[in-house]
């Protein structure tokens, strides 16, 4: 059966990273006879200039019929004056919403050889490799009601912090499934000492770790965790936490490995439907200049593959190619520690020439 992969690359250095997953893409296509359809579309603000709208109807049907959407990066200063529902990052959240898009997962693992280009001693961050599981789809960011009010004095804006049962265990059981298949702990994070939902979070994870005697589980307050990421990070082994406390402790546990170019993400519905982004954003402060760093993007194209369009062995075919690709000494700007690096449009290139030679 065909599959279909969509394409969005969006704004900003979103341009340039999926153009070279793109030719990541089209290489194992070609190479190994795949049924795939690919589309490419625009979202962000590049579609609000162009269409009117940062995810236009025709996209956001295209992206439920699709299997894998590969995600570049939305937003820039250019569009930051626009009102809410015109911004580019509703493209983000209307897409994660509308697709039931509900688990985040944001691996976080250094190659020793880029311990030096990470802000963190070799000696704390050497072997680094956690999982942050954050939940996508409901608290602070999608709770309603919430409003901006100006006509009272003073002006005041509120925000909801909501979770039901069933949002929590969908994306606890993620957690623990992952940590059974990987080392066996689970640190789910919250603020169970001021939060009442918080209370209501850590009693339900509790709860369902009796259906997981194999994994270990350990509760944290989110401002310890975001200390402890910093202090001693290989403490962890699967992180779960909700969309607020997930969004900061992921960006943080990024930032570890050196440079956020390096981290991929998947973001799933309870089928095999799911959107592959890089961790960083738009960078417009480097967009056109031919230095960012594609390997999260392409890293992303792997966890597609993997995931989403049943193909686990091309998968492990490109990220073995990324560790020789480090091993190699290859270094785009962001990572390098002399000086001397290779740009963007020459990343794919030497990873297709790495697959080759097999």
């Amino acid at each position: 059966m065909t599959k279909k992969v969509l394409i969005l690359p969006g704004d900003g250095i979103g341009q340039e990273v999926t153009k070279s997953s793109n030719e990541i893409l089209n290489y194992l296509i070609s190479e190994h006879s795949l049924d795939f359809e690919v589309n490419t579309m625009d979202v962000g603000g590049t579609a609000y200039d162009l269409h009117g709208s940062p995810i236009p109807s025709n996209v956001l049907s295209s992206a439920k019929d699709s299997d894998a959407i590969l995600f570049g990066a939305v937003g820039g200063p250019k569009w930051d004056d626009l009102g809410w529902d015109d911004r580019p990052e509703q493209a983000l959240l209307t897409l994660r919403k509308e697709l039931g898009l509900f688990a985040n997962l944001r691996p976080a693992f250094l190659f020793n050889e880029l311990a030096s280009a990470s802000p963190i001693k070799n000696n704390i961050i050497e072997g680094l490799d956690i999982l942050i599981v954050r939940e996508l789809t409901g608290g602070v960011y999608f709770g309603e009601p919430r409003a901006i009010v100006k006509d009272e004095t003073p002006n005041y804006a509120f925000n909801t912090m909501i979770y039901n049962e069933d949002e929590i265990r969908r994306i606890a059981k993620i957690g623990f499934e992952s940590a059974r298949k990987r080392n066996g702990k689970l640190c789910s994070v919250e603020k169970a000492n001021v939060l009442e939902v918080s209370k209501f979070w850590r009693e339900i994870v509790t709860d369902m770790s009796k259906d997981y005697p194999d994994v270990e589980l350990t509760h944290q307050l989110a401002d310890n965790t975001a200390m402890q990421l910093v202090l001693n990070p290989n403490q962890y082994d699967v992180i779960v936490s909700s969309n607020l406390f997930g969004d900061i402790l992921s960006d943080i546990a990024a930032t570890l490995s050196g440079s956020i170019g390096m981290l991929p993400s998947a973001s799933l519905n309870s089928s095999s439907q799911g959107m592959y982004e890089p961790c960083h954003g738009s960078a417009p402060d480097i967009a056109g200049q031919n230095i960012a760093n594609p390997i999260a993007m392409i890293a992303s194209l792997a966890m597609a593959l993997r995931y989403s369009l049943n193909e686990p062995g091309l998968a492990d075919n490109i990220e073995n190619a990324i560790k020789v690709f480090v091993e190699n000494g290859n270094r785009t700007k962001d990572i390098t520690t002399s000086g001397e690096f290779i740009h963007t449009s020459d990343v794919a290139s030497k990873l297709i020439e790495i697959m080759k030679n097999g």
